[in-house]
């Protein structure tokens, strides 16, 4: 096995040299080179290229192949010579034995640039097609779009009330490549310019204008179409079908059976003149459209293209778009601006009532003023000013004293009932009888019981108010002594307090 294997290499490398020692008889050493650079990347015996190319089989074929070959092929005068080699095709280059059997095939070069114009003529019309829509579109949204106009207008106001009182005052018109300059004229500060101005004019008073670029949605495509590549296209389209017409007319009838070029082109043909003629109509309304556009405009279709024209116009709507964004924007920033600005004052204008309250409090107790002084106390401490920046104060030690409350310091007070005020009443009747016995001589009477009893019920009344009057009185006082207490401790608090807002 590996005998064999070292003989097919040697072989191969044999029939290698073989080839390159085979001279050219016919062709062009560079055409010969380039020749058999494609046929080396096609990769197919000659014979079956010859057979696809007959049957026009485009399941094989494309666009690709057809156009690298018809580029690299020989002249008609070299393939024709090569045919007299036919029986010496083995002495042969690789080249020109393709040429040998090509060389078969009847108008070779009119049958390939027929089957490239069949391959590619789809293509050709799904190009055109949407390029002539487009621009018919645009024309016709132009004329329509009063928005557009009522823009225009617009312009021209605000140009002449610019221009007033200088030599453009009270300007007719002016050249549709101007609006692409608004951009340029920038206010005072050069912050501004006349686009973000007439954006600002159309939202606050006509706001139903900034819907304009909706009205020319085709504008940008029309202006990417180049009107004189779609004209060149459409008549090379029918030069290609005139002459496809003419070689069908005068081709030799078919010598081979796989020959089917006739029967399939002429269909084509029918095809494709149908479809280059609904171009050409719409190709014809395309360019009315387009001249009655540059009449309402008042331009010269011969000095303005289709396509600087509607260039001009798709600027001018991006860039206004891009206007009434960029205004919003800096309406939105200058809303934030505001309210934190007004935010920061309201912080200020709080701190310096808060200042203010702290200084008024500090000059009062240093004046020594008394009037007030806890009405501000109270007002701080409701208002929290008092236990701002407030820290924690340390543990005080415990007292080991116990600290009597005021409560128990009252006097105990005896519960009041029948006895007792009987008791008193015996205690005041033997008193007064004492004082009157020592005062003057007593006059035996005859006791009148109802004057005792009224004198009795009067005297205890008395002692009752009196003893009121003293049980309120000590109440009063022992009250007082609570009072006088709590203001004793609550004396070093609103001097501490006093204290920490002077250090304020």
């Amino acid at each position: 096995m590996y005998v064999a294997g070292n003989n097919n290499e040697e072989y191969e490398e044999k029939k290698d040299i073989k080839r390159r020692v085979k001279k050219l008889k016919v062709l062009d050493p560079k055409i010969a080179q380039n020749l058999s650079i494609f046929l080396g990347s096609f990769r197919m015996p000659y014979e079956e290229i010859k057979r696809i190319i007959l049957e026009v089989d485009e399941e094989q074929l494309n666009d690709s192949i057809i156009q690298n070959l018809v580029s690299h092929l020989p002249e008609q005068e070299q393939v024709s010579s090569l045919a007299r080699f036919k029986n010496d095709y083995n002495s042969l280059s690789e080249p020109e034995q393709f040429g040998v059997v090509m060389s078969s095939v009847k108008n070779l070069r009119p049958r390939l640039n027929a089957i490239l114009f069949k391959l590619q003529f789809e293509e050709q019309v799904n190009n055109i097609r949407p390029d002539v829509m487009a621009v018919a579109t645009a024309c016709e949204e132009l004329k329509k779009s009063k928005r557009f106009g009522n823009v225009l207008e617009l312009v021209l106001l605000i140009g002449n009330y610019m221009n007033a009182g200088s030599r453009n005052a009270q300007t007719f018109g002016f050249n549709i490549n101007f609006l692409c300059k608004l951009k340029d004229i920038k206010s005072a500060d050069q912050k501004t310019t006349f686009l973000h101005f007439l954006a600002q004019i159309c939202e606050e008073k006509y706001p139903d204008l900034l819907k304009f670029p909706d009205d020319l949605q085709n504008v940008d495509k029309a202006s990417k179409v180049c009107a004189e590549n779609m004209e060149k296209n459409l008549k090379q389209m029918e030069k290609q079908l005139h002459q496809l017409e003419k070689d069908l007319e005068t081709f030799p009838p078919p010598q081979d059976l796989h020959d089917k070029f006739v029967t399939k082109m002429s269909r084509f043909a029918s095809h494709a003149q149908e479809q280059h003629h609904k171009l050409a109509i719409v190709h014809g309304n395309m360019e009315k459209l387009y001249h009655d556009l540059m009449h309402y405009f008042v331009i010269n279709p011969k000095k303005v293209t289709a396509e600087e024209f509607f260039s001009d116009i798709s600027n001018f709507r991006s860039m206004f778009m891009q206007a009434v964004k960029e205004n919003i924007k800096w309406r939105e920033t200058e809303e934030k601006q505001r309210h934190a600005k007004l935010a920061k004052e309201k912080i200020e204008k709080e701190k310096r009532e808060r200042q203010q309250k702290k200084r008024l409090l500090l000059e009062k107790n240093l004046e020594g003023d008394e009037t007030g002084v806890m009405d501000s106390l109270l007002e701080a401490l409701q208002s929290g000013e008092a236990f701002r920046d407030r820290r924690k104060r340390t543990a005080r030690p415990k007292d080991t004293q116990k600290t009597t409350s005021p409560r128990s310091q009252w006097p105990v007070l005896k519960s009041w009932n029948q006895e007792n005020q009987k008791a008193e009443l015996e205690r005041s009747h033997s008193g007064q009888n004492i004082h009157l016995n020592t005062a003057r001589i007593p006059i035996t009477k005859e006791p009148s019981y109802e004057t005792e009893a009224y004198s009795s019920n009067t005297r205890s009344k008395a002692v009752r108010k009196r003893e009121g009057h003293a049980v309120s009185d000590l109440r009063k006082k022992e009250m007082g002594t609570v009072i006088s207490d709590t203001e004793n401790n609550a004396v070093p608090e609103v001097e501490a307090l006093l204290a920490r807002l002077r250090a304020l």
